[in-house]
């Protein structure tokens, strides 16, 4: 039985705050909101988050910063992408040397184009920073469904102890080396989910969406292998497998923003009708500005800037988008 603390308590850090729980840990929930941590000890459910999952009577609740952090043999990053770096400021005082946090959201900070492990390492430099990701809904996981994960860390040990903790019989965990790629394709995806949205919310069907998604890897492989991460976490789990259920779910909350931005609202408006944090829309700009700075065409990742920040009507940018020049899918395959 190992002790954890679940730093964050949106739909995400709660479901997995219930698989740690079922799974015999001594689990703690932290969150900054009185309200928020009053409703999850009274009720044993988030009810606005994750309505319908009941959660472990087993599971402790906080607002005391230094009490989730001390002693806990593992602490679980579930704010936020926009409210990681705040929150690492705020823990470093109470995070042991060598403490493992492992990351469980998805993006890229906007100004610094840094990963959110690499926001912990900079922030709690005496942290040891993995991450968790992969192709799943905090809805899904809740109710128990087959859901698989994989654990990054730069050392084994550390991916295969992220294993143990989390994985069940509904839930299976893989390990990676691959921390970078991992991050990356967690973060790029909401961007290419927003433009499936959009698509969807402009009346287009199944075609445009296997396009996007295809066209989607392609953009966010070229543009990881360029940065560093490795093939296989783009083609696995991390990357096509996550891109698919971000695109394809009405779960996901990047798609319903992109449908709204679609219909006609606007950015703002999209967000707020969502009510919850739409992190594509965060690691938009810094997609775009990656890809200026390694020089990789990412003509669905601009479109979506483009929309977001330059009020350009979703029905041009995709006319824009298939009227371009003229290419090969695989420019490396040479003709026989």
């Amino acid at each position: 039985m190992a002790k954890v603390a679940v730093i964050g308590a949106g739909s995400w850090g709660t479901a997995l705050s219930k698989v740690l729980a079922d799974n015999a840990h001594e689990v703690l929930v932290w969150s900054i909101l009185e309200d928020e941590i009053e409703m999850l000890k009274n009720e044993k459910e988030h009810k606005s988050k994750l309505p319908g999952v009941k959660l472990p009577d087993s599971i402790e609740y906080s607002t005391d910063l230094q009490y989730a952090c001390s002693g806990r043999d593992a602490l679980i990053m579930a704010v936020p992408s926009p409210f990681v770096r705040s929150t690492a400021k705020s823990m470093k005082e109470f995070v042991a040397d060598g403490q493992v946090i492992v990351n469980v959201a998805k993006g890229i900070e906007d100004k610094t184009y840094m990963t959110l492990t690499e926001i912990i390492e900079e922030e709690i430099p005496q942290a040891v920073a993995c991450v968790l990701s992969g192709p799943s809904h905090a809805e899904e996981v809740g109710r128990e469904l087959t859901t698989t994960l994989v654990a990054g860390a730069e050392k084994k040990e550390n991916a295969e102890m992220i294993q143990n903790l989390f994985m069940c019989d509904y839930l299976r965990v893989y390990t990676s080396s691959d921390v970078l790629g991992i991050e990356l394709g967690g973060a790029l995806k909401n961007v290419i989910a927003l433009a499936a949205g959009i698509a969807d919310g402009l009346g287009q069907g199944d075609n445009a969406k296997a396009a996007i998604i295809t066209r989607g890897i392609a953009e966010i492989s070229k543009l990881g292998l360029a940065m560093g991460g490795k093939q296989e976490s783009f083609t696995g789990l991390t990357g096509i497998g996550d891109l698919i259920v971000t695109c394809s779910s009405m779960h996901s909350r990047n798609r319903r923003a992109g449908i709204l931005i679609g219909q006609g609202k606007s950015m703002q408006e999209a967000m707020d009708e969502v009510q919850m944090v739409v992190e594509g829309v965060y690691s938009a700009k810094a997609a775009m500005g990656l890809a200026e700075k390694y020089k990789i065409a990412m003509p669905i990742v601009s479109a979506v800037n483009q929309i977001l920040f330059e009020n350009k009507s979703a029905a041009v940018a995709l006319n824009e988008l298939m009227g371009r020049q003229k290419r090969s899918e695989n420019a490396n395959v040479d003709w026989n």
